[in-house]
């Protein structure tokens, strides 16, 4: 099937009829989860399974921007532990993972967007973790290119700007990560579809694949946009998660003028510049469920304004590529990260909407620990899926969504 093909991390695995544990997706989440399931637990006869490619996903199709400046109280500690796990990944996996904590600058357009600031960065800097507000002006001085005058759609009041932000390269954490789980004996199998999961007496016991059974006490459920789709029809959980379809792009190189992440949640634009001198940008999702990685030439438009008006400097310039991924959105825009009650061995890390690069590092670390001992790990407790039946719902959406006239 492989050919001569070899991966960067080795020669393709035969595909065992039993593991002690099988991860199903091969991005981010699912490997991180595997990587820490061997290194801290000695849980290395693993199974990574992965319907097309590994980083085929989410993984593979955004922005590479990291951050902890959330607003609650239980993701900020697990923002903050991902954003420094990111450089003792790099030296641990002995993989440039190409991290520039350059700092995010978050926007605000109006004095309720001020005070929601002050909110979210008093919440921060409660947890540790470097956050400050700043007027227009200082915005101005760290940004040069950044348009602070008063005839623009959206006017900038300020912005929340958080230092230890930035960004990773998403290609080489998927590579690194995978290289580390190999080594540690982890097999990764791509272009291998899950198609069942069979469960006895309230216990997991195998997943049928396009390939054979595989007999298992343990099954992670990791696979982004079609966790909700696998839970309900191979399990019959269902899940409160709607996929919608998430777009960005990249422009033509240009020389260094954009030192930091910047976003704005009234134009609904985000950007940053890359290694190679590209802008990458992206926006808020479609606001309708789908399944399509579609690009649309309104997405395309909206861009273009928004980033003329925000950046001025950038008029004219081509946009050179553009992509799409699926986003599994929950209520609340938190994850579900949990077993299953009435299911032994079944657990669900998914739901992470646009945030799942972010955390990655983190919640693999924490799921790992979950799966090894069957414990819910403090961390992971108020993502548990029981919080919609309880009506704990997260707060984590610091202003209402205001939609600009390009939406």
């Amino acid at each position: 099937m492989f050919g001569k093909y070899k991966p960067l991390w080795g020669k393709p695995s035969k595909l065992d009829s039993a593991y002690d544990a099988v991860i199903i997706g091969g991005g981010l989440h699912g490997l991180a989860t595997a990587y820490f399931l061997a290194r801290d637990h000695g849980l290395t006869n693993v199974a990574v399974i992965e319907k097309r490619f590994i980083g085929f996903g989410g993984s593979g199709r955004n922005t590479a921007i990291v951050r902890a400046n959330q607003r609650t109280q239980e993701n900020l500690p697990l923002y903050q532990e991902a954003l420094a796990l990111w450089p003792i990944l790099t030296k641990e996996l002995d993989y440039n993972l190409m991290f520039f904590n350059c700092g995010n600058l978050n926007l605000c357009h109006s004095e309720a967007a001020m005070s929601a600031a002050r909110l979210q960065i008093a919440s921060a800097q409660f947890n540790g973790i470097e956050s400050h507000l700043l007027d227009s002006k200082q915005c101005k001085e760290m940004v040069p290119a950044l348009n602070i005058s008063e005839d623009i759609t959206y006017p900038i009041f300020g912005a929340m700007y958080h230092p230890p932000g930035g960004i990773v390269r998403h290609d080489a954490v998927v590579w690194g990560l995978a290289k580390g789980a190999a080594k540690h004996g982890v097999h990764i199998h791509q272009q291998t579809a899950v198609t069942g999961i069979n469960v006895e007496n309230g216990k997991v016991v195998s997943v049928e694949t396009d390939r054979g059974r595989i007999n298992t006490p343990r099954v992670l459920n990791a696979a982004g946009g079609y966790s909700a789709a696998i839970s309900y029809e191979m399990l019959g959980i269902k899940l409160p998660i709607s996929v919608l379809n998430i777009q960005a792009m990249v422009t033509q190189p240009l020389k260094p003028i954009l030192n930091h992440v910047v976003s704005s949640g009234a134009y609904h634009a985000y950007a940053n510049q890359t290694l190679k001198g590209e802008i990458a940008t992206g926006a808020h999702m479609d606001p309708w469920p789908n399944y399509t990685t579609l690009s649309t030439a309104h997405y395309i438009k909206h861009q273009a304004q928004a980033l003329s008006e925000m950046l001025p400097c950038l008029r004219g310039v081509r946009f050179m590529r553009h992509w799409s991924g699926l986003a599994d959105m929950t209520p609340d825009m938190a994850p579900i990260m949990d077993g299953n009650d009435h299911i032994d061995g079944y657990y669900m890390d998914c739901g992470w909407g646009y945030f799942g690069f972010k955390s990655s590092a983190a919640a693999g670390k924490y799921m790992a620990q979950f799966m090894a001992s069957g414990n819910c790990p403090p961390l992971l407790k108020p993502f548990s899926l029981r919080r919609y039946e309880q009506h704990r719902l997260m707060g984590e959406i610091a202003t209402p969504v205001s939609y600009g006239p390009w939406n």
